[in-house]
């Protein structure tokens, strides 16, 4: 089994609450979480505990493409295990693809904490898959909390 664990941390100017809101709304959730070049789509989203989601993300421009499912997209399937409002969101989920370097369950947990008038945001996934290249998934995790900052800013 994978162990290897990523994280990514920022702070920004909203509450715990509001972030925690932007999450658990699909139609917010589409907006923001895609990584820079991606767009995102959630054709499956149940957010409470046991609650199932899918979550497609696809690649903008063919140049960037290296899908894990298709040759432009990623699709993850999981499930939501932990929710505690304003404070701690726990996923743990699969892509969907026949490569073995993708394979396993990943788990992400999304930690939101009251900090200096804003919120620290906290990212860290367990057993990310040996395939997703550290470099490529720090970026990634870098730009999602880039896009949720500046989707709540001009929100």
């Amino acid at each position: 089994m994978n162990r290897r664990i990523d994280t990514a941390m920022t702070w920004m100017k909203a509450p715990p609450e509001r972030i925690y809101q932007a999450f658990l709304d699909k139609e917010e959730l589409v907006k923001w979480l895609p990584p820079e070049g991606m767009s995102a789509r959630a054709p499956v989203f149940e957010p409470w505990i046991g609650g199932v989601y899918q979550l497609v993300l696809t690649y903008e421009k063919e140049d960037m493409a290296s899908g894990k499912t298709t040759a432009q997209t990623d699709v993850s399937n999981g499930r939501f295990v932990e929710l505690v409002p304003g404070q701690k969101i726990v996923q743990i989920g699969t892509f969907d693809s026949t490569d073995p370097d993708f394979a396993g369950e990943m788990v992400q947990t999304w930690y939101l904490e009251a900090l200096d008038g804003g919120t620290r945001v906290t990212i860290v996934c367990e057993n990310v898959p040996s395939g997703i290249r550290k470099q490529d998934h720090d970026a990634g995790l870098r730009s999602t909390l880039d896009n949720l900052a500046h989707y709540l800013t001009n929100d």
